[in-house]
């Protein structure tokens, strides 16, 4: 059924059935309607950053902004459920429209902004949701924060997220706030990731609680950006890699309509790409520092090749929309049968 439900929704605005579809993704839930439909997932858990996943399939950022809807998508099946990316306050984001899909590609075009209703409200919805998933909480700055000033807004959501986390990701890879990606590369990375890395090990102290620390990187990186990234990452000790975000290549959908659009491409277009960058990541980082991968996941075949490729975890996203949530059982199903 889903393909038919997905034809019905994509005749709306993308973010008017991004919103549609949520809303009735926890109406079903709370009507206890989505957990008769949704067949017992597998368990193949596996142990990563030192938490246990009951499976390796992870929702990435971006889909539940505010965890105004972990309840209804854990009853999906998702091993792990990464909200965010959240800033410090609220804002609106970029102007509308902000969000197209290319179907003939299964890609989608984002220039979202990190739209959100600031971190207060995020943990509000986190704490007061009724779901054993292991929950990722994404960081970003806010747009009218200085890059040079970046660490501060890094630090009040590592801070305010830090007791209610399973692990907490640093994101400096999206192309729809203008400067983060600099924060990528040099010094500034360094003096980044080593505050936070210090502010971590005083909560850690604090909380008698270790919350590991992710750092999400982008796709349009050289293979010398990642040994150098590598390199910063072994130095600091960041608990784990997620390879990647969005492009802002058009390569593989020049031509088509939408493909001009300003902003980050996701979905199958970048999944060559993004499993090159996990397999150069995983030759560059120490064997255990785990990567966590995401990219143009549509299929059990294309998680298997991220696996592969030498990622522990996978994220879906793009795969959800397209393929709908059979996606994540067959995944689990196909790591289940080759282990």
């Amino acid at each position: 059924m889903y393909p038919l439900l997905r034809n019905l929704m994509f005749k709306l605005d993308a973010e008017t059935s991004h919103h549609l579809g949520m809303n009735s993704l926890k109406w079903m839930e709370m009507s206890g309607l989505l957990g008769l439909l949704m067949p017992k997932m597998p368990t193949v858990p596996v142990h990563v950053m030192g938490l246990r996943f009951p499976n390796p399939v992870g929702l990435a950022a971006g889909l539940d902004k505010n965890a105004d809807y972990l309840e209804a998508l854990s009853v999906l099946g998702f091993g792990f459920i990464e909200v965010g990316t959240v800033t410090p306050r609220p804002q609106p984001g970029n102007a509308k429209p902000r969000l197209f899909r290319l179907p003939e590609a299964q890609a989608i075009i984002n220039r979202m902004g990190f739209n959100n209703l600031g971190v207060d409200h995020l943990l509000e919805q986190v704490q007061a949701a009724q779901t054993d998933a292991i929950i990722g909480i994404n960081i970003g700055k806010n747009v009218d924060t200085p890059v040079d000033k970046a660490l501060n807004d890094y630090l009040i959501g590592l801070e305010k997220s830090y007791p209610h986390a399973d692990y907490i990701t640093i994101n400096i890879s999206s192309p729809n706030t203008p400067g983060l990606r600099n924060l990528q590369f040099g010094e500034a990375l360094d003096n980044l990731l080593s505050a936070l890395k210090n502010r971590q090990a005083e909560l850690a102290e604090e909380f008698q609680r270790y919350v590991p620390m992710a750092v999400k990187v982008a796709p349009d990186l050289t293979l010398e950006e990642v040994q150098q990234l590598s390199e910063c990452f072994s130095r600091v000790g960041i608990d784990a890699v997620i390879a990647t975000n969005t492009t802002l290549s058009r390569e593989a959908v020049a031509g088509l309509a939408h493909a001009d659009e300003a902003g980050g491409l996701s979905g199958k277009p970048v999944f060559a790409k993004s499993t090159e960058i996990v397999r150069q990541f995983r030759q560059a980082l120490p064997a255990d520092m785990p990567i966590i991968a995401a990219g143009g996941i549509m299929s059990a075949e294309d998680a298997m090749q991220k696996l592969e490729a030498g990622a522990q975890l996978i994220q879906i996203y793009s795969g959800l929309i397209y393929q709908g949530p059979k996606l994540i059982q067959d995944i689990v199903k196909t790591i289940q049968k080759r282990k």
